[in-house]
């Protein structure tokens, strides 16, 4: 039996993520499969404060905010497929492995993130990801990482 892919637009990902501007870094999240696999976008543009430093004139979105745009679009399709909306899930980074960025990401870039889940499953705390980060079919980065869930306790 086939289950439909979901998705999540803004409005639904600021009801699972606590992240806000200037670190909400996922703007939506198409073909949400359980908690397998899903597609995030992030919509880099020139008024991002971190462009004010990184670097004057040469404008290059930080590489660490490219793990964590990943590690957001991995957050949404775990809070998708485990209903959290509205129930203020915290995720914490335990771990990033196998980085490496290939291209730089500038602004007017729709960076594409492929998120697959390597090791987790509904009710557990630790959860494993791989995820690549593309830019126009380039690759930008790719990484593995590890993430903590504190779902919030259920009302008796």
């Amino acid at each position: 039996m086939s289950q439909e892919k979901l998705r999540a637009d803004i409005q639904m990902i600021q009801r699972i993520l606590p992240h806000r501007y200037p670190f909400l870094l996922v703007d939506k999240v198409e073909e949400i499969d359980g908690t397998s696999s899903a597609v995030g976008y992030k919509n880099v543009t020139m008024n991002e404060p971190h462009f004010q430093g990184h670097f004057p004139g040469t404008p290059i979105m930080p590489g660490v905010t490219i793990v964590e745009a990943m590690a957001q679009t991995a957050g949404v399709m775990v809070g998708v497929a485990l209903e959290q909306m509205d129930k203020e899930m915290l995720i914490y980074f335990m771990s990033i492995d196998k980085c490496k960025f290939r291209r730089k990401v500038v602004p007017g870039d729709v960076l594409r993130m492929d998120l697959k889940t390597v090791r987790g499953k509904p009710g557990g705390k630790v959860w494993r990801f791989s995820g690549v980060a593309t830019v126009e079919g380039e690759m930008a980065a790719e990484a593995e990482f590890m993430a903590m869930l504190d779902l919030p306790k259920e009302d008796a």
